[in-house]
């Protein structure tokens, strides 16, 4: 059993409190696995829109309180994932947050091959809001493989030219990195700027995509 099959059940540890949380006629279906990768476990979380979430050092510690926070806020616990290998299609009659998981693990591990250069995935935008969700789709959209942004620029592009740093708030509520590439977001200056998941990981990604200015590493 992969890495991605075994942590996509449900953790036992956190039934006792989500039997004190029943499902609500707002629950929303929802999977979730961790991905083993190049720069470290990322846990991948998809509900029925798409998928909603990524987070770097999903140890299991890190995706035990990831599962359990994102049980209260989509307000249900997680769907059981089907047992197909990681990365193939789930049974038709699977839920479509399955679907949309598999999908993103396909297109994870295969961007880390080096071979895809730009996702084709659903996504679910609804963890983020304001002028940070603005923000996110203008760089998912607009800033492809093999780019680089600065904030200042970024600012300008959803016509805040005065939201520089609000634009780095931004990148670090991120509910999507790699996917919506805020590593690709330095500074204007030549710096490499700051990242949520630790400056080793943003080097790496930048070096993965191969054609960043050298003053950045």
């Amino acid at each position: 059993m992969t890495i991605a099959e075994r942590q996509t059940q449900p953790d036992p540890r956190d039934r006792p409190e989500r039997r004190e949380r029943p499902e609500g006629p707002d629950a929303r279906a929802w999977a979730w696995a961790v991905l083993a990768t190049p720069i470290g476990p990322l846990l991948l979380a998809a509900t029925d829109e798409g998928l909603a979430q990524v987070v770097f050092h999903a140890e299991e510690k890190t995706a035990a309180e990831t599962v359990a926070r994102l049980t209260r806020r989509l307000g249900a616990e997680p769907t059981a994932a089907p047992s197909e290998a990681p990365g193939t299609a789930p049974a038709p009659s699977a839920p479509r947050c399955a679907g949309h998981l598999a999908e993103a693990i396909r297109q994870l591990e295969s961007y880390f091959a080096g071979d895809t250069k730009a996702f084709t995935l659903s996504l679910d935008w609804s963890l983020i809001t304001g002028f940070n969700r603005r923000v996110l789709r203008e760089l998912a959209a607009h800033v492809p493989f093999g780019t680089v942004v600065g904030y200042q620029n970024l600012a300008d592009r959803v016509g805040e030219p005065g939201a520089a740093r609000a634009v780095g708030v931004a990148m670090g509520s991120n509910p999507l990195p790699v996917v919506v590439p805020c590593h690709r977001v330095v500074e204007s200056s030549g710096g490499i700027g700051g990242f949520g998941g630790g400056l080793e990981t943003k080097r790496i990604l930048l070096a993965l995509e191969g054609v960043l200015p050298q003053p950045l590493f």
